[in-house]
């Protein structure tokens, strides 16, 4: 195997390897599931939404057990892409996965989009999973705030995430890290080219 550091590129020259199980992490509101959406269009491979696993209605939380086992039975499959930042059940996904992209986006763009999806959800009441709705009070007043919930954690997570790729488990797994939206509109096209080649 490679010296970790030949294998974890910053930018996504990864695109033209055949990903077969696929964890797609970075900060609330990166665009974890946009993206990890577009990579199981792209591979022909179903796409798995931890936050659809995770919340009941009235945003209660499944059982611990319940969740972990939920979330082995969709990894077990042969290939996947799997979203979300769930520390409890990170090392099912991650002792499956083959590759990992990491959306390690600048602080500005990630409390923008945070900004931006809350006002949305809130204003347009749409639906989540499980049947939740984001109100004003929950979105910008409660501890369980959104935008606040990235402010707290965006430099954490970025320390949390280059430790998880750098030792252990972690370490066997390919990483792309994109550190502009545009790298992930570039990682897209390379795997878009890679399936025309292997068509």
């Amino acid at each position: 195997m490679l010296p970790p550091q030949q294998v974890k590129p910053s930018r996504p020259e990864l695109g033209a390897v055949r990903m077969r199980r696929v964890m797609v992490i970075g900060t609330s509101c990166s665009g974890k599931t946009t993206l990890a959406r577009q990579i199981s269009d792209v591979l022909d491979v179903p796409h798995v939404e931890l936050d659809v696993l995770h919340w009941g209605p009235n945003w209660t939380e499944r059982p611990l057990d319940d969740f972990r086992e939920a979330v082995a039975a969709h990894v077990s499959e042969e290939r996947w892409v799997v979203d979300g930042n769930y520390g409890k059940v990170r090392d099912i996904v991650l002792a499956r996965a083959t590759d990992a992209v990491w959306l390690n986006y600048p602080f500005r763009i990630v409390l923008g989009r945070a900004l931006a999806r809350t006002c949305r959800r809130v204003v347009t009441r749409e639906e989540l999973f499980g049947g939740n709705r984001e109100t004003f009070r929950s979105a910008f007043l409660s501890r369980y705030s959104i935008p606040w919930w990235v402010v707290r954690t965006h430099r954490w997570r970025r320390r949390q995430y280059r430790e998880l790729f750098s030792v252990g488990e972690g370490s066997r797994v390919r990483l792309v890290e994109l550190r502009h939206p545009r790298d992930a509109d570039e990682l897209i096209e390379r795997l878009m080219g890679n399936r025309r080649l292997m068509q």
